[in-house]
């Protein structure tokens, strides 16, 4: 988090914009009261900010007013608020106090838990606003979940949030690190996650969605955020619902043969199972922000280059703060109850099998593997060459459990799901996960790229050695080279 400040009460927030002159707009709230516009009347001195509002709870009054949508709770829904009522404020005052007033309006469109307390408590909120008179929009949208028990209580988060959204919006916008944190001021990431969130519009030109959304995880705001190929900040529970998932976990610094090897050849076999035929699937690449973090500080630019080369192959991208992989598949099914694949390769495997990230758990590795492989989850194994993981232990890459493959077979075998040698007291445990299909060897892969790692290709590029050209898909060589991405120069240039 950023160094320590004050924080201003939601009173004096929702006071502070009332006594702004300059600052009028629209409160259109659907689904939990009038929350946001609550605090801004009982702040006083609303009469000087609020032009209207209004809740259009009965779903024919909203169709009426908004049109229609796919669903009341949705970016679409909110979006259709905030055109009709932006529209309508400058309609009905750009004429009379237009000169003198920056517009803006808030909405918002959520569900609180409900009568019988088995919905997903969550929504919609926005603002769209001027920053001079007569100028041109900007626009901030969020979605959030609120984790409080009670009704009353997340309607309480509702308007916090709202409020702090508003004010940021209004004095936080220079400062998009200090906007993010201020979101949950007076409420904590105990009570409210936001969970997508991208800004819009003139006054947030130099910013960045996708480092807006990392810093979301960064911050603890939520666990995991996602970008389309074309780099579209992505809502996860509008992109998981009732879907199959496949993911695979990497650094992807840059993206290799491999990588794409690996996901090609797990897809192939993950849309074969009877239980995903006839679904629709997803595909993901994954980061943990641990692996961003690997450098002591997450360096922007060396994220944005990694999701950029995913996004030249056509991958959906999702950072996630859940180093072990039980937490990522729980994460997975909150959304759809459809099969979880993970690919992964030799090392990661033997780092599941690794003791010392379950110390935590009262039934340690027992427990986690129950939690993971509890729901429909299976893992694909991506095999590896005897060579190129004596290499990967040499580089660094050692673990107890993996430091025990060392020397196992002869140069040039393979080691596969089949093969591989886990610590002797994990064995059992092992084969049954085999036998069960609970793991399954990936068939079909390119022997010619198993000996490719991300780290060699990263430092064939600072080397200015042209071989990594070889080492990457084609595209990911042309964007590397045109942008000059990873520490790139032209080998022909002089030093």
């Amino acid at each position: 988090m950023s160094e320590k400040k004050e924080l201003l009460t939601t009173n004096r927030k929702a006071l502070t914009i009332n006594l702004d002159e300059r600052k009028y707009g629209t409160f259109a709230e659907i689904g939990a009261g009038q929350e946001v516009a609550r605090v801004f009347f009982q702040a006083g001195g609303a009469s000087g900010t609020i032009a209207k509002t209004i809740s259009a709870y009965d779903m024919n009054f909203s169709d009426a007013i908004y049109g229609k949508a796919p669903r009341y709770v949705s970016r679409e829904r909110l979006g259709l608020m905030l055109d009709h009522e932006y529209n309508l404020l400058l309609e009905r005052l750009a004429t009379p106090r237009g000169e003198r007033t920056t517009f803006f309006v808030f909405a918002d469109t959520v569900a609180t838990k409900g009568y019988k307390g088995t919905n997903d408590a969550h929504g919609w909120m926005g603002v769209r606003f001027q920053t001079e008179p007569g100028g041109p929009p900007s626009e901030v949208l969020l979605h959030v979940r609120m984790w409080d028990k009670e009704n009353v209580l997340q309607q309480e988060a509702l308007g916090i949030a709202g409020t702090n959204l508003i004010y940021a919006a209004f004095y936080y916008r220079d400062d998009p690190r200090r906007f993010i944190e201020s979101l949950v001021d007076k409420l904590g990431i105990q009570r409210l996650e936001v969970d997508m969130l991208k800004f819009s519009g003139p006054a947030f030109g130099q910013v960045d969605n996708r480092l807006m959304s990392l810093f979301l995880v960064q911050y603890g705001l939520t666990n995991a955020v996602m970008f389309g190929p074309g780099g579209d900040v992505l809502q996860p529970s509008e992109f998981f619902y009732k879907k199959a998932i496949l993911v695979e976990r990497g650094s992807f610094r840059p993206v290799t043969h491999v990588n794409v090897d690996m996901l090609n050849c797990a897809t192939a076999q993950f849309v074969q199972e009877p239980a995903v035929k006839g679904k629709d699937v997803v595909v993901i690449m994954e980061i943990t922000m641990n692996n961003l973090l690997a450098a002591g500080a997450i360096d922007g630019p060396d994220f944005l280059h990694r999701v950029d080369l995913l996004g030249e192959l056509g991958f959906t991208a999702m950072i996630s703060n859940y180093p072990e992989y039980y937490r990522l598949t729980s994460y997975f099914r909150r959304y759809t109850k459809e099969m979880i694949g993970v690919a992964l390769g030799i090392n990661n495997l033997l780092e599941i099998f690794n003791e010392k990230y379950y110390e935590h758990l009262d039934g340690g590795i027992l427990e986690s593997f129950g939690r993971m492989f509890r729901n429909a989850v299976k893992l694909y194994i991506y095999p590896m060459r005897q060579e190129a993981f004596d290499h990967y232990l040499s580089e660094g890459g050692a673990s107890q459990a993996g430091s025990l493959m060392r020397h196992a077979f002869a140069d040039n075998v393979i080691i596969t799901a089949k093969n591989v040698h886990v610590a002797a007291h994990l064995r059992n445990l092992y084969d049954h996960l085999l036998e069960n299909h609970y793991l399954e060897g990936i068939v079909g892969f390119d022997r010619e790229v198993l000996g490719i790692f991300s780290r060699d290709v990263l430092g064939r590029i600072r080397d200015r050695n042209p071989v990594w050209e070889q080492m990457v898909p084609p595209s990911v060589a042309a964007a590397i080279k045109k942008r000059k991405l990873f520490g790139y120069s032209d080998p022909a240039a002089v030093p």
